[in-house]
């Protein structure tokens, strides 16, 4: 194993593959929604959150630590992940040393939140950690197509992981640690029961504005409308957590401001972004409408796409602590993330010359709303070992035959 072997050749606790191998035998266990609310607002109990997350933490962080061993072994070996595999190796075995302890000791309660809160600090910067190793990868060796396509479903699950064991101990700490949020009394750790969602909308929409105004000195105002077809008339609720969808808008405002004021910069008015929110039995969605010019169908695709981001790489000062996503060319594939975590979508559909539509769908029901977690297995396995073939399909010739006279 390359990822055994890293870890023992740099010193590391000769421990960790064991338990990497040990607890990546087991599934985890996804939560819905209505799971999280129901275990922190009745009762909740610290004891029970403990048993569960000392086993489930480790199930998902080593889950996802055999497939590290599956990219290519030039991309292991940059400094960024060697780094990162040494955050998560530590991390494992720091989660696991509670698997002995006792439930019913305070202290170990108490430190096991601490150890959380330590591992939650550990991993602020494992985005852009990772993104920065992709870029060293890539401008050292270049892409080609069978890479390109194994890094961009290894971190589809890498961050879809880190979303999850994010949410996990963030519940923990935030309902155990004792402290509510004065701003948001009720919410029940990260999520709130009622989110209301025009007005997360509402202030993505402030922020990127004023950011729009900072850079190029104007914005284009907002349309909004919404659609409650379950109980007409009345505010769009539904459980959710705030900050996801927060993110998700924030990028999306983003990117549709910057299209509006670049394709617009000769105009003497700026045409509105249009929102619609819509809910209905199912789904929740939200469209986000902008006149930004569009890109062609060709490219859509590739903004997903973690290896041909066309962002120039940040410079920091300090790298380890001011690393924005945006600066990588991740928003909106991480916003993608963060939209199919709890089984919703974010797709966008554009109209070169005129511009683009970007739809976030949510489930509406907290019961339907359960955690997309990736699970290492043969399925898993088969996507690292797909080598390059011949199209099944007639590839276009810039030459067309000329199919008029007979050449012997």
């Amino acid at each position: 194993m390359k990822f055994a072997q890293f870890l023992l050749k740099n010193g590391s606790v000769a421990g960790i593959p064991k338990q990497v191998d040990r607890f990546s035998k087991f599934s985890p266990s996804p939560l819905s929604m209505k799971q999280f609310i129901d275990f922190g607002s009745a009762n909740a109990c610290e004891k029970t959150s403990f048993v569960f997350l000392r086993q489930e933490l480790p199930v998902r962080l080593a889950n996802i630590m055999k497939e590290i061993d599956y990219l290519p072994d030039k991309l292991l070996n940059t400094p960024s992940l060697k780094l990162l595999t040494s955050w998560y190796s530590q991390s494992l075995l720091e989660i696991v040393d509670f698997l002995e302890k006792d439930p019913d000791d305070k202290e170990v309660l108490t430190n096991f939140t601490q150890t959380l809160v330590n591992v939650r600090n550990r991993h602020n910067n494992v985005v852009p950690t990772m993104a920065q190793g992709v870029t060293e990868y890539k401008d050292t060796f270049g892409v080609d197509p069978v890479t390109n396509q194994n890094v961009q479903y290894f971190l589809d699950r890498f961050y879809m992981s880190r979303i999850s064991t994010r949410m996990l101990m963030n519940q923990h700490t935030l309902i155990f640690e004792g402290s509510v949020n004065p701003a948001h009394p009720k919410h029940i750790g990260s999520i709130d029961p009622s989110c209301d969602v025009v007005e997360v909308v509402k202030d993505a929409y402030e922020t990127s504005k004023m950011l729009c105004e900072q850079y190029y000195l104007t914005s284009p105002d907002m349309e909004i409308s919404e659609v409650n077809s379950k109980n007409p008339g009345q505010p769009l609720h539904i459980v959710y957590v705030p900050s996801h969808l927060y993110h998700m808008l924030f990028e999306l405002f983003k990117n549709a401001m910057r299209a509006t004021v670049e394709t617009h910069e000769t105009s003497p008015t700026l045409p509105s972004i249009k929102v619609r929110v819509s809910l209905g039995s199912e789904d929740l969605t939200i469209k986000m409408s902008d006149r930004g010019g569009g890109v062609p169908m060709r490219k859509i695709e590739r903004l997903f796409s973690y290896m041909y981001s066309t962002a120039p790489s940040p410079v920091h000062e300090d790298n380890s602590r001011n690393a924005p996503l945006a600066g990588f060319g991740y928003g909106l594939p991480i916003s993608r993330l963060y939209a199919m975590y709890f089984q919703g979508d974010l797709q966008l559909y554009s109209m070169e010359g005129y511009g683009t539509s970007a739809v976030i769908y949510l489930k509406a029901l907290s019961s339907e709303s359960v955690e997309r977690l990736p699970i290492f297995n043969k399925s898993a396995l088969r996507h690292y070992q797909t080598s390059t073939e011949a199209d099944d399909w007639c590839m276009p010739s810039k030459d067309p035959k000329k199919l008029g006279k007979y050449d012997r």
